[in-house]
């Protein structure tokens, strides 16, 4: 009798040891499953609105490897910065492209992303109507612009200094300037000097030659002065001079810049006739 009470109860016990191991996941289980649930209800797919350039890291200085054309479509692996996100694309490459609605337009995928990676804690950044939130309207390039301008403002009457100390801030000379304000304001490092910056427009921007083409915000660049009348320019080819100065352009025909220590350092000017004839370029810096 004692034996078979013995071997009910240990029936009873294997009995209910099996049914909790079927009803009941283990935590870690439980929690894989929350995982894949979250990680598919938050993958994002995106698609290209026009050419933009794939870059190497989140930032105008990565190297470029490659153009994404319009109608191509990414899968979103992460927003790393504010302006950039890291994708795959539909070739398996991966890299960094702007984060900018006339680029890209974001929206959540139905299924899992086939890189095997998700979006996390990245929200959509609108439709491709191209609205966006309050939160997300900050994140442009124009409002980024706005805020390297503000940034330069804070450094009116800042003295001029040819060859300043570029891990200072007590003194500009013009490419340090505007290297200084865009690091600060928009987390982009442009090279030292104005040559360099030009160069560096040439080759991340579309450079334009009419200043009427010229947006707010984007780097000018100018020649040595020869003089204040346009016959001192006349015949000159522009394009074979060498760059001497560089400037900020606010639009309405202002520019902030710093040139001379006569001039009070860094300060808003008018976009004179005598800076018009040395105008050589400009470019966008953010886009």
């Amino acid at each position: 009798m004692i034996n078979i009470k013995k071997s009910l109860l240990g029936c009873l016990a294997i009995s209910t040891a099996i049914s909790a191991a079927v009803i009941l996941p283990s935590p870690s289980h439980a929690a894989a499953a929350k995982t894949v649930v979250q990680a598919a209800a938050t993958t994002q797919t995106g698609v290209i609105q026009a050419s933009v350039r794939l870059r190497d890291k989140p930032s105008l200085s990565g190297k470029v490897l490659g153009y994404l054309k319009a109608g191509e479509q990414v899968n979103i692996l992460e927003k790393s910065t504010s302006y950039f996100y890291k994708v795959k694309t539909s070739a398996g490459k991966t890299g960094y492209v702007s984060t900018a609605d006339q680029y890209i337009s974001v929206s959540k995928a139905s299924g899992g992303s086939s890189s095997g990676s998700s979006a996390g804690s990245s929200k959509p950044e609108g439709s491709t109507s191209g609205s966006t939130s309050g939160s997300n309207s900050s994140q442009t390039a124009s409002a980024a612009i706005e805020k390297v301008i503000r940034t330069g403002m804070k450094y009116l009457g800042t003295p001029y200094e040819y060859g300043s100390d570029r891990n200072t801030t007590k003194t500009f000379d013009c490419s340090d300037f505007t290297r200084q304000i865009f690091k600060e304001g928009a987390g982009v490092v442009l090279p030292s000097d104005s040559r360099q910056q030009g160069t560096w427009i040439k080759n991340n921007s579309k450079p334009v030659t009419s200043i009427d083409k010229l947006k707010r915000g984007d780097l000018v660049f100018f020649m040595s002065y020869k003089g204040s009348s346009s016959s001192a320019y006349a015949g000159i080819n522009k394009s074979s001079e060498r760059i001497t100065h560089v400037a900020v352009y606010l639009g309405d025909g202002k520019l902030l810049h710093t040139y001379s220590q006569q001039a009070g350092g860094v300060v808003v000017t008018d976009f004179t006739n005598s800076w018009k004839y040395r105008f050589m370029y400009g470019g966008s810096v953010l886009k």
